[in-house]
């Protein structure tokens, strides 16, 4: 169960993307808390594009989340452009053994997969 009951807030048409709502607030929060897990690595050069795609994956989550949460009918481009995000965020993070890459890799894949559902 969610720390935050979306579900609670959205009407309308907004409440079709209650699941990718949530997907991507996980997703945001995963790719802030392993992007700065990262700049604490012994090795940060090797994390540089793993800080660089988590950030840009929570700006895009961030998006999406204020266009579904409006019902916008824009919901479906931005969420494409975030699945794309997402999966390259996946990959670079899946390619790290940290625990923080790897709950930050599945919250991006589970992210994608919601984002997809709603380009679709």
């Amino acid at each position: 169960m969610a720390a935050i009951e979306l579900g609670k807030y959205l009407a309308g048409t907004a409440q079709q993307y209650h699941a990718c709502l949530e997907a991507c607030v996980e997703c945001l929060v995963a790719c802030e808390a392993c992007s700065e897990a990262c700049l604490g690595e012994d090795d940060v050069k090797m994390m540089v594009e793993c800080v660089r795609l988590c950030r840009d994956c929570t700006e895009a989550c961030v998006s999406c989340v204020i266009v579904m949460a409006r019902g916008s009918e824009r919901a479906r481009e931005l969420c494409r452009a975030c699945a794309e995000l997402c999966e390259q965020c996946a990959a670079e993070c899946g390619k790290h053994s940290a625990e923080h890459c790897q709950r930050c890799a599945e919250a991006c894949r589970r992210c994608a997969e919601e984002c997809r559902r709603i380009a679709a």
